[in-house]
């Protein structure tokens, strides 16, 4: 049986520290030495997640344009080796991303999984999955995030009405997120 869970949309994030420091490949080798629970899972170069999805060491906090690309093209070593995780489309309705989470099946859970949109420009999925323990830090999107958290921030075509975004966790593994063409209403009457 399959279970579905929507997600609520964010829109506007008030933080203007979060994502300051950067994700440098050595800081991303030196975290993935250490001997913290699940980060492998959630960092594998598989994942969404990973600074290392798109074939070459790219910051996951840097906003990426995703759906100029085509996945096939993009992903092919992941796509040729069998080990598909992540694929995102066009249709003529708008644009879809699918992805597999490190939720339940590592012990992270999706409960901290949020989808904002900002300036309805970036889509941004971010997740805390070991709790910050330094009690004068507010948000943990402000210092060395990839040690409490992850993000895979996404430039949105300008085509796309963010507003109607819909963002879904499928079985507590697949996360999908539709974001409908922005029809305008002359666009409307055009095809009457």
């Amino acid at each position: 049986m399959t279970s579905c869970r929507q997600l609520e949309i964010q829109f506007e994030d008030q933080n203007p520290q979060k994502w300051c420091h950067l994700l440098k490949e050595e800081a991303f080798q030196a975290l993935t030495r250490k001997e913290i629970p699940n980060v492998h899972k959630v960092f594998d170069e598989r994942s969404l997640l990973s600074p290392l999805l798109f074939g070459k060491f790219f910051d996951p906090s840097d906003a990426f344009p995703l759906w100029e690309f085509e996945s096939a093209v993009l992903l092919s070593n992941l796509y040729s080796s069998g080990q598909r995780s992540v694929d995102w489309f066009q249709t003529d309705d708008g644009c879809v991303l699918k992805a597999e989470l490190p939720g339940e099946r590592t012990g992270l859970g999706n409960s901290t999984l949020q989808v904002c949109v900002e300036g309805g420009k970036v889509l941004e999925i971010r997740g805390e999955w070991r709790q910050h323990k330094d009690p004068k830090r507010k948000d943990w999107r402000s210092g060395h995030w990839w040690e409490h958290g992850y993000v895979r921030r996404l430039e949105l075509p300008e085509n796309l009405d963010w507003r109607k975004l819909e963002a879904n966790v499928k079985n507590d593994v697949t996360l999908e997120i539709k974001i409908p063409n922005n029809y305008s209403d002359s666009d409307t009457l055009q095809a009457n």
